[in-house]
C-alpha cells in the first residue's frame, strides 16, 4: 500500500471549515505545537489547522506546524473565505491565486509578493476554480465597498492570512497555493466592524456580535445576508476541496518541490 501524501490545509475560522468537516471523520490531534484535525481524503492524509483571523495569528499557527513537521508535509493549501475586489466575481465562486500580496511593510523581505505553486494552481483550475492573478492579504478587515474597489485596481480578492502561511511554507520548501471562496461582493459593505467582534486570538466572539447588533439593530438584515452568503461559500469550498485533494494526492509525484518563492 502506498504512503499517503500529507497535506496541510488552513482556514481562519471554524465556520469556513464546517461543511468540509461534516463530510469526513476529522479527529482532533496535536500537530507540532498546534491543534489540528486529521482525516483521510482520497490518497491524502489531511491536517487542518484553524489559524484565527489575521496575519499575526496565521503566522503563529502556521509556524507551530511547519517548523516542526516540514519534512512530512508535501504541500500546503491556504483556504477559507474572501471578499471580492472586482465585480466579475460572484458569491461562492472559488478563486485560486497565482500570487499573494502583503500590505504589511517587511524589512526582512525584498518583495511583498509571494507566488503559488504553478502545478497546484493548474490543478485548481482543472477542479473548477477560477484562476486569478492576486489575492491581497490585508492586516485588517476591509469593510467598505469603496476600499474594496480601490484595492481591485491591483488585486482580485482580499483576505488576511495567505501571505504569512506562504512565507512559512516557502522557508521550508513546501509548495503552497491560496484558494478562497467569495463570501461578499466588491460593491457590498460589511455590516459590522469586524475588529470589534474578534478576540485577541483571532476568533469570532458571538457575545460581541450580539452586543454590536444590540447597539446597531439596523445591521441585522445585512448580517443575516452575510451569514447566508458565507455558508454558501463555505459549502462551495468544501465541494472544491473534495475534488482538489483527491486530484493533488493522486498526482503528488508531479509536483515541483519548491515553488512558493518570492517574486523578485
Amino acid at each position: 500500500m502506498r504512503n499517503r501524501v500529507k497535506i496541510l490545509v488552513t482556514f481562519a475560522l471554524e465556520n469556513e471549515f464546517a461543511p468540509w468537516r461534516a463530510m469526513h471523520r476529522f479527529r482532533a490531534v496535536k500537530w507540532g505545537g498546534a491543534e489540528a484535525f486529521f482525516a483521510e481524503v482520497g490518497a491524502a492524509e489531511v491536517g487542518v489547522v484553524l489559524t484565527g483571523v489575521g496575519p499575526k495569528q496565521a503566522a503563529l499557527r502556521a509556524s507551530e506546524v511547519i517548523r516542526t513537521e516540514f519534512d512530512s508535509i508535501s504541500l500546503c493549501v491556504s483556504s477559507g473565505l474572501a471578499g471580492a475586489l472586482r465585480p466579475n466575481y460572484q458569491i461562492a465562486q472559488v478563486l485560486a491565486a497565482r500570487t499573494v500580496y502583503s500590505e504589511v511593510p517587511r524589512a526582512d523581505l525584498q518583495s511583498k509578493t509571494l507566488k503559488s505553486s504553478n502545478a497546484l494552481v493548474s490543478f485548481a483550475e482543472e477542479c473548477g476554480a477560477t484562476v486569478v492573478d492576486q489575492f491581497h492579504s490585508a492586516n485588517r478587515v476591509i469593510a467598505r465597498a469603496e476600499e474594496k474597489q480601490h484595492l481591485g485596481l491591483t488585486a482580485d480578492a482580499v483576505e488576511m492570512e495567505s501571505f504569512e502561511i506562504f512565507l512559512e511554507a516557502a522557508a521550508s520548501g513546501i509548495p503552497a497555493v491560496a484558494v478562497r471562496a467569495v463570501s461578499d461582493l466588491s460593491n457590498e459593505n460589511l455590516p459590522l466592524d469586524m475588529g470589534e467582534v474578534l478576540t485577541d486570538d483571532g476568533k469570532l466572539s458571538i457575545p460581541r456580535v450580539v452586543g454590536q447588533v444590540a447597539l446597531h439593530p439596523a445591521v441585522l438584515p445585512d448580517l443575516l445576508k452575510l451569514g447566508q452568503q458565507s455558508k454558501r461559500a463555505a459549502e462551495s469550498l468544501a465541494q472544491f476541496l473534495e475534488r482538489y485533494i483527491a486530484m493533488v494526492s493522486d498526482r503528488a509525484a508531479a509536483l515541483e518541490t519548491n515553488t512558493s518563492a518570492v517574486i523578485r
